[in-house]
């Protein structure tokens, strides 16, 4: 099974989580595109982790994120494909207040709105981060937490 790279960003503000909602420009197993994810996306070939973030933050929102630790790791199976998550805490959430989604390379195509949003009351994806204390977890000094669903 081929595996696919990902990395994603975890900003919290207020209570809420940083999330984008995409556009349908790729195919949804359930075909329901009302959800909201983490921003991020996939490794280019050769890319480092924090290289493939720093370059999908900025495609995505046009704010260079300031990369805290590692959070979380997730595998799933996508399409035939065995997904890796890489889930980066970003510092400077403050920054992503007001992103202007005409004025980044990526957004326009990809992405229908980003906003700061509670994920215990919309379907946020990974699904995990509903059940999880983000401000509490970024703040301790536990491990990566990691989830696998196969």
């Amino acid at each position: 099974m081929e595996r696919h790279i990902s990395v994603r960003g975890i900003a919290v503000l207020d209570g809420k989580l940083l999330c984008v909602r995409l556009k349908p420009y790729f195919t949804v197993e359930d075909g329901d595109y009302n959800f909201w994810c983490t921003p991020g996306g996939g490794l280019d070939p050769g890319e480092s982790l924090i290289e493939g973030f720093n370059r999908e933050m900025i495609e995505e929102t046009g704010v260079t994120p300031q990369v805290g630790r590692l959070l979380y790791v997730q595998q799933f199976p996508r399409q035939g494909k065995d997904i890796l998550e890489f889930l980066f805490h970003i510092k400077n959430s403050e920054d992503y207040r007001s992103v202007d989604l005409s004025k980044t390379t990526h957004g326009p195509a990809e992405i229908e709105a980003i906003d700061f949003v509670d994920p215990k009351a919309v379907r946020v994806l990974p699904d995990f981060l509903a059940s999880e204390n983000l401000e509490e977890f970024i703040a301790s000094n536990d491990p990566v937490r990691f989830f696998a669903r196969y």
